[in-house]
């Protein structure tokens, strides 16, 4: 299907064309149920192991060929589209030249969530799981980039910047910077930027649970309820409880 001899905009092309072959009936497995609210988002309901097959495929295809850029330069023909599925390809081609990656690509990865390309919560995370976390377990020195995007006026940016940090934490880089850029996000009003520190203070609290309990309580008041609740998941039920009630008043 993907001639290596094909250029990069005849496989992006081919690409979309092998997606919207593979198009589910949305009753079937109908993925837009997890996006609440309006959005001009499309679904082609493939599922994920469909779309990591068909980027290995491209990948096995033009190893030989492509470097990083042109990895880069495949997925920037994919990013605008509107189906998610259609990013997915793009992240995940890239994704497969991680021994390449090099700082400019979190520049990359700025600019189509800058742009809005990555306007929903599967492909922002998607992004940060498979290149940003990568990326910076790889080249450290590029974690306190992340303030930055926690103050940006883009929501795309500012969940990255947290959820990008999931993967260097658990590799023992990031968890002082987790607290830091969680705190910078508690007065955030959007709700996927509450769930999204809620999530990284969860994943923090597996690392040092007592640190987690200390930051709850001393920051009770600054807390969105969404986030104190995403956070305390994984206390055994007894502390959960004990939690709640200690940051019950004052809650938002």
């Amino acid at each position: 299907m993907f001639h290596p001899q094909k250029t990069i905009a005849a496989a992006a092309s081919e690409a979309k064309r092998a997606l919207k072959r593979m198009a589910r009936p949305a009753g079937e497995f109908d993925a837009s149920r997890y996006f609440r609210g309006g959005h001009d988002m499309g679904f082609y309901n493939t599922g994920s192991g469909h779309v990591r097959a068909l980027a290995r495929e491209i990948y096995t295809a033009h190893r030989d060929r492509w470097s990083l850029t042109d990895a880069i330069a495949f997925a920037d023909r994919l990013m605008p589209d509107r189906y998610l599925e259609v990013k997915a390809v793009g992240l995940e081609v890239i994704a497969r030249y991680r021994k390449q990656f090099t700082p400019g690509l979190l520049v990359r990865c700025k600019r189509w969530l800058a742009n809005n390309y990555s306007a929903n919560w599967a492909t922002t995370d998607e992004m940060c799981g498979v290149i940003i976390g990568p990326l910076l377990v790889e080249q450290p020195q590029l974690l306190p980039q992340m303030r930055a995007w926690s103050r940006h006026r883009n929501m795309w940016v500012r969940r990255a910047s947290i959820v990008g940090l999931l993967h260097p934490m658990r590799q023992g880089h990031s968890l002082d910077l987790v607290y830091e850029i969680a705190k910078r996000l508690h007065p955030d009003r959007e709700d996927l930027i509450q769930k999204a520190v809620g999530w990284g203070l969860r994943e923090a609290g597996k690392i040092d649970a007592p640190r987690l309990e200390r930051y709850l309580r001393a920051n009770v008041a600054a807390v969105p309820r969404t986030t104190f609740r995403y956070a305390i998941e994984r206390f055994p039920e007894p502390r959960r409880r004990a939690l709640l009630l200690a940051g019950t008043p004052g809650r938002r």
